[in-house]
Parts: structure tokens; sequence; C-alpha cells
């Protein structure tokens, strides 16, 4: 255990958050909005100096991670394991076309963190997959660290390194385009403390 922070920045507008439409594993681009919501980011999240940066390697998040590097001047290593949940058959859809053809499905699947859309994985598969990323730089002699990725891995994350019983997940609100989560530790403690929570620039 060497982590004393951690800060977990979701990437930011694609052209899919403002069709209102399901992405998952797709891998969508930023839009002009995502790419200027990353620019006006990124020297927030270059502040928290982080010692290491670790992203998904899907474009939106690469994306992302380019702006804060192009600010920091430290490069962002990727991980798939920091990719999106994969949402299976709804992936593409609208939340309109998911009720159409699944009824009932989307509340089942946002109220419970076990539960997964055909084909795809649930929230707590996502945690556990990132978990073994931080749980990877928690051993390497590092006190601070970014990992740029997707808002529900990001919830996901949060609520595994919390210990929040499962139930409690779908507590946790969403996280906005380029909004940050920072947990930190105290010294000699292994329990993480949620210090931020879509902490974001002013519109």
């Amino acid at each position: 255990m060497s982590l004393d922070r951690l800060v977990l920045w979701r990437h930011g507008e694609t052209d899919y958050n403002a069709a209102g439409r399901i992405q998952g594993h797709l891998d969508t681009s930023l839009t002009a909005t995502g790419l200027s919501q990353a620019q006006r980011a990124a020297p927030a999240i270059a502040a928290f100096a982080p010692e290491t940066a670790v992203g998904s390697d899907l474009r939106r998040a690469t994306a992302t991670a380019a702006a804060f590097t192009e600010v920091s001047g430290m490069p962002v290593r990727q991980d798939k394991r920091l990719r999106e949940t994969h949402l299976g058959e709804w992936q593409g859809l609208s939340g309109a076309e998911v009720e159409h053809g699944w009824p009932g499905a989307m509340a089942i699947w946002r109220g419970d963190a076990t539960w997964s859309p055909p084909g795809g994985e649930s929230r707590v598969e996502v945690a556990e997959r990132a978990f073994e990323v931080v749980e990877e730089l928690d051993s390497a002699h590092l006190k601070s660290a970014l990992l740029c990725a997707h808002g529900g891995l990001i919830t996901g994350l949060t609520a595994r390194l919390l210990e929040l019983p499962v139930e409690l997940w779908p507590g946790l609100g969403g996280i906005s385009n380029c909004h940050w989560v920072v947990l930190t530790r105290r010294s000699g403690s292994e329990r993480w403390r949620l210090t931020t929570y879509n902490g974001g620039i002013p519109a």
C-alpha cells in the first residue's frame, strides 16, 4: 500500500452523449465541446500533480488524456481494463429504444449494481477490473495517480474503493463530462476517503 491520493477523471462530451445514446465499448469521439471541456479542465487535473497517469484506450478517453499531457508533459499509459461498462445489446441505442425492447430493464439496471444488460457486464464486474489497476498502482511505491476513464466505471470504482455495500452503489450520482472524483488516504490507513465527487470547472 502506498497511494494516498487517487483522481478519477471522466472524458469530455461525445456525439453519443449529446444525442443521449448508450456508448459502452463503442469507440466514439469527442465533440468540439468535449475537446474544449478537456482543455479547460486539464490544468486543474495537472494541479493534483499525479506521479503517474493511466487511461482507457477508447478514443474519447485518450483524447481527454491528451489535453492533460499537453499541460503536464506526463504521458498517459493506456489500459483496456479502464474501458466503460460493456452494455451488450444496448450499445448504440437510446434510452427510449432500450425501454421499447426491454420494458422495465433500464430501471432494474440502474437500481441493481449486480445486474447486467443482455450480453454486457454489471457495475460490480466493471469495478473489479478497474480495481485491479488501482491495486497495481498501489504496489508501485507511488503516492498519487490519475485515472482517465468513463462515468459508469468511475462511479462503480468509487463505490468499490469506499467499500460500500453493493445495495448502496446506485445511490452514487453520475459524473458529468470532464468532471472528477478525488479519493485520499491518511498515512498508514488502508481505507479510502471521498474528498471530492463530481468536481469540475464552472461553466
